[in-house]
């Protein structure tokens, strides 16, 4: 039993993420914090929300491995578990630590309301905060509690589009939220006043936070805002869900995240660890302890990866993860030799290639799509690409007006015309036929042109009458 207001040592775990593909991180770094944690003497475990990842089946080795781990725990403390995101720990998940507890309990928080640890009992309230003729009966039954904890589970948002309707579902867990911190808040002050530390548990979002990428959360649809979590007149306000540790404080208390216990995602920033709180009436103070997280190395590449400095990082990189980005055009993908690149990072602990292929665009002529007749367009086009309207408008026109017949006998004519007048030039020919018939004229050979000209180099061939495909 501490005494009057000596500080209250307590253990802050969040985000364990335990699944099949992130066992090894989390319960390296998760087996840290606890055996860590012991060694310093803690009083209390807290774990704020996500202890898993996904829906766990009870045979699977990594729900096995995170039970061992509180079992472990409880064998020196209580522990508090508080529901988290429900796509990482539906709902149930955490009612079998309740059966887990070896010299102390294990209590799971999975609704809004207060709760007491009383000569290590966790004694809950009815409703959503203890009332005044509760707290005259468990102070005369038990005694003066050693903490008394607001909990603030992960809220269920469909029950509340449900009661507030859909279009104000989103906004509107902030304003009950905020309204239900400061009726606690009212009752914290009534612990306090008999020297008592508050403490409070949450699981979501603060406006403002930082994620573990670096990006604010600015919006109106986050459970909390940081005035709305002091309301709450905690001495400490235990929260989970953001993975990158940061904290704010206000007239000596602080509302922290203690971040994810191990790093679960390429690009994480800032180190990775849980909080060891020092929680004394009015006062707190958080104590981050880093954990052995993995190291993840990220490179990005504007264009085809550097192998030169790929070479270089290669050397510092054993035993790490690394994942290597590139962006590049559609048509340069092969310059990209991916075997080599496995090659340098051999001795890495994982190699992940992300490539960004751009695909080539091609559109059509500007405006093209505006013009109301084919005529228009043609000319359009030919607008754009710098070729003489003229001849193919004519060539347009015929094929408009004149059926296949009367155009093949035309072209005949007109290379008839051709052939019989060995006077005319190619260039008379183009400027009185179409332009297709001034092309064929330019492969018949004139019948009195000398040799050195028509059979210099093979010998001329008319496409009425030769074979072309000889």
């Amino acid at each position: 039993m501490l005494k009057d207001g000596e500080s209250l040592l307590v253990g802050h775990f969040s985000d364990l993420h335990y699944s099949p593909s992130h066992l090894a991180e989390a319960d390296r770094c998760f087996g840290f914090a606890v055996e860590n944690a012991i060694a310093a003497g803690c009083h209390i475990g807290v774990v704020s929300g996500d202890s898993t990842d996904h829906r766990l089946d009870a045979h699977t080795p990594a729900l096995s491995a995170l039970a061992r781990r509180v079992h472990q725990l409880t064998a020196h403390m209580p522990v508090l578990m508080l529901q988290g995101t429900f796509s990482h720990e539906p709902p149930g998940t955490l009612d079998l630590f309740r059966l887990i507890g070896s010299h102390h309990p294990v209590y799971v928080a999975d609704r809004i309301h207060q709760v007491a640890l009383c000569g290590g009992a966790f004694v809950p309230s009815k409703g959503a905060v203890f009332a005044p003729a509760e707290i005259d009966a468990l102070v005369m039954q038990q005694g003066i509690p050693e903490v008394v904890f607001t909990c603030v589970p992960t809220v269920n948002k469909a029950v509340l589009a449900a009661a507030a309707g859909v279009a104000n579902a989103a906004t509107a867990v902030g304003d009950h939220l905020a309204d239900y911190l400061a009726a606690a808040g009212a009752v914290n002050r009534q612990w306090r006043a008999r020297g008592v530390r508050t403490i409070g548990v949450s699981h979501g979002t603060v406006n403002g936070c930082q994620t573990e990428h670096g990006v604010p959360m600015a919006g109106f649809d986050h459970e909390f805002t940081i005035g709305a979590l002091f309301d709450a007149d905690c001495d400490a306000f235990m929260l989970g869900h953001i993975h990158r540790a940061q904290q704010w404080a206000r007239e000596g208390r602080v509302v922290a995240y203690p971040g994810s216990i191990g790093r679960f995602h390429y690009g994480e920033i800032g180190a990775k660890g849980y909080l060891q709180w020092q929680v004394a009436p009015g006062h707190a103070v958080a104590t981050p302890v880093e954990t052995p997280a993995r190291e993840t190395v990220c490179v990005d590449f504007d264009g085809p990866p550097d192998m030169t400095r790929l070479a270089e990082l290669a050397a510092t990189a054993a035993d790490k993860f690394v994942r290597v980005r590139w962006t590049i055009n559609e048509e340069h993908r092969q310059l990209v030799d991916r075997d080599a690149i496995q090659a340098l990072f051999g001795a890495s602990a994982e190699l992940k290639l992300e490539a960004r292929v751009l695909p080539a665009v091609r559109s059509r002529a500007e405006g093209i799509s505006r013009a109301a007749t084919l005529p228009e367009k043609l000319a359009r086009w030919c607008e754009l690409t710098a070729v003489e309207a003229e001849p193919l408008m004519d060539s347009l026109s015929m094929l408009e007006t004149l059926d296949a017949q009367s155009i093949a006998d035309r072209v005949l004519e007109g290379l008839s015309a051709a052939a019989g007048n060995a006077a005319t030039p190619v260039a008379a020919t183009a400027a009185i036929a179409p332009p297709v018939v001034a092309l064929l004229a330019e492969l018949t050979p004139e019948p009195d042109a000398p040799m050195s000209e028509t059979s210099a180099k093979a010998p001329a061939m008319n496409w009425l009458t030769d074979d072309l495909f000889a």
